[in-house]
């Protein structure tokens, strides 16, 4: 069985892959006041109340953009499983099918989302990562990352109406029927959620215009699903992408 974590600016993601599946996705809360003991114990309890087998994971890999919990996660997991993880970081990229850009500044679960690309598609490939926040990372059919573009996520943009105004609430966020609200909150939601569909439709039109409309366009992130008149946009959409990526590098690049 192999363990991935990915340690994100909102959450981190533990998926337990066996047999061809994922047998178990965890997700808490990245900013906790983690320490090694408090990890090692964590994932203890979880693991002892999914009971999905005795057989603890043999291989760990770890990609994180939170540098200030990395040391306490990968610490914690390595005590549990006694074995020695995968950072993923420059040094391994060397080992991938794919032209990394910057390397030493590019998010790794960007990278992991290219690798999943190319190996999927060995096509151009758009991928849209809906996470914190809202990344487009262009792969080439040869791996070569063309480029990527940051957006604030769609929770990021809520969140940051809610805490520089005086009077407007926190909204959930769910896709209104209307472009135009008839009360605070659904005036939020259609402006925030009808301005990203804008903006992603946006970002498709052009980034098939200048590389052709034959880009493929795949979609991933915790928060995928909810633009759901962006959905005819996509070839794909699959929520584990960044974790099905951590997971073909393990399998296929550090043996």
């Amino acid at each position: 069985m192999l363990l991935v974590v990915d340690i994100g600016n909102t959450d981190i993601v533990f998926g337990f892959y066996s047999e061809g599946e994922w047998k178990l996705i965890l997700r808490t809360p990245t900013h906790q006041p983690w320490t090694t003991l408090r990890m090692e114990n964590w994932i203890r309890q979880e693991w002892s109340e999914k009971n999905i087998g005795s057989l603890k994971p043999q291989k760990l890999i770890i990609s994180s953009v939170v540098p200030s919990v990395s040391y306490h996660v990968q610490k914690g997991l390595e005590n549990w499983l006694a074995v020695s993880a995968d950072i993923m970081s420059p040094k391994l990229y060397k080992k991938f099918p794919i032209d990394i850009i910057s390397p030493d500044e590019i998010g790794s679960d960007l990278v992991a989302n290219a690798v999943y690309a190319h190996h999927a598609y060995q096509a151009d490939v758009l991928i849209v990562d809906f996470g914190t926040a809202l990344t487009f990372t262009l792969v080439n059919a040869h791996g070569k990352m063309e480029g990527v573009s940051i957006a604030p996520g769609l929770k990021t943009a809520v969140k940051s109406l809610f805490s520089q105004t005086a009077q407007l609430p926190e909204v959930p966020l769910e896709m209104p029927h209307s472009a135009l609200g008839f009360d605070t909150v659904s005036a939020i939601q259609s402006g925030i959620l009808w301005g990203y569909v804008g903006m992603v439709k946006e970002m498709i039109h052009r980034v098939k215009d200048e590389k052709g409309q034959h880009v493929k366009v795949l979609a991933t992130g915790g928060l995928s699903s909810i633009l759901t008149p962006l959905e005819s946009y996509f070839d794909e959409v699959n929520k584990l992408i960044t974790l099905d990526g951590l997971r073909l590098i393990s399998e296929n690049y550090l043996v």
